[in-house]
């Protein structure tokens, strides 16, 4: 990305020009689709001043969404598709023991993985899609207590990068989100997070975590990732990440980089 570009990207934001041209703005949750193609993706990344880092679901197959790799051969084949283009390789994995589904020598050829705790495993074993309509919650703080427990572990057990959509919460109880996400819940993920060098995702789709968090965050030393979290053309459009780097006056040593060769951590943090 070259430095007048940068400097675009920073009037855009609003941050003072020095601070801007040593960000680098990077959507680190962007889902290729029908509308959205690989060249579609890197027209839109130019355009915007920012750069994409492709996810793709990955996990066992009884996930069902399409295109989701669940084996070596189908990772190779996405990483192979994605070598050599302006763009950093990702996926958003699916379940707890996601690893086991892949060598680690081919999920380190990764540049990133980012997980979230929206698909939530009820006391029944079913697993609830929480971002869906019609999600039920019976008594909301006993659903937050084993929320905020679901959420730690898919930070300490599964070796990933980034934590996305944090703090999200069904439609039902949407509303009382600053009154259930409470200090104390907060805090625990965000402890666990710092614990296991894990960044924590600022979303422009949900707008989230919300300012409280993210400073109660960045005072625990957390590192932050952007994502958008869009499909269609409106992929790389980081209005709220933006908007939230301004009254946290993030700075580079803020921000998440990929982990360097040899340090992913699937080599240093996966012990299954």
């Amino acid at each position: 990305m070259t430095r007048r570009t940068l400097l675009q990207s920073a009037a855009m934001a609003g941050l003072p020009v020095r601070a801007a041209t040593e960000l680098l703005w990077v959507d680190y949750h962007v889902h290729l689709d029908r509308t959205v193609t690989l060249e579609k993706a890197i027209e839109l990344s130019a355009q915007r001043g920012v750069k994409f880092g492709i996810v793709e679901h990955a996990g066992s197959v009884d996930n069902k969404y399409e295109g989701l790799i669940s084996n070596d051969e189908q990772m190779l084949g996405y990483i192979r598709r994605l070598d050599g283009k302006p763009v950093y390789k990702g996926i958003q994995a699916e379940g707890i023991n996601w690893p086991r589904c892949f060598s680690k020598e081919v999920v380190a050829q990764l540049d990133y993985v980012l997980s979230d705790a929206l698909t939530f495993p009820e006391r029944d074993g079913k697993r609830v899609e929480l971002w869906r309509p019609g999600v039920k919650v019976g008594d909301k703080q006993d659903f937050m207590e084993r929320y905020t427990d679901f959420n730690v572990q898919v930070i300490v057990k599964e070796p990933i990068d980034i934590l996305a959509n944090p703090t999200f919460l069904p439609e039902v109880i949407a509303a009382e989100h600053d009154e259930l996400w409470s200090p104390s819940r907060m805090t625990r993920i965000i402890e666990a997070a710092v614990r296991h060098n894990v960044a924590i995702e600022i979303n422009s789709r949900y707008r989230l975590p919300t300012l409280k968090f993210l400073r109660l965050a960045k005072t625990a030393g957390v590192k932050f990732s952007f994502g958008s979290n869009i499909h269609g053309m409106d992929v790389g459009k980081l209005d709220y990440c933006r908007e939230m780097a301004r009254e946290l006056n993030l700075t580079p040593k803020d921000l998440f980089a990929p982990a360097p060769k040899g340090k992913k951590p699937i080599q240093v943090r996966w012990r299954g």
